[in-house]
């Protein structure tokens, strides 16, 4: 009777291990996510404003 309440025991724990895994993973995920879309925008803007100051040496 008692292995039995062991078992279910270590079946928790180890639910619980596996669950606080995948959730720091995706908090881990979510801030590379963020940061990435940052440096995608910033390379954007950068293309934009070089192409704006190519259009700007027409129009001197």
């Amino acid at each position: 009777m008692d292995s039995k309440g062991q078992a279910s025991a270590e079946f928790i724990l180890l639910f619980g291990g596996i669950i606080v895994v995948v959730l720091l993973a995706i908090y881990m995920y979510n801030n590379y996510v963020s940061d990435l879309s940052g440096q995608i925008s910033s390379k954007e803007l950068n293309e934009f404003n070089e192409e704006l100051n190519e259009l700007y040496k027409y129009f001197k």
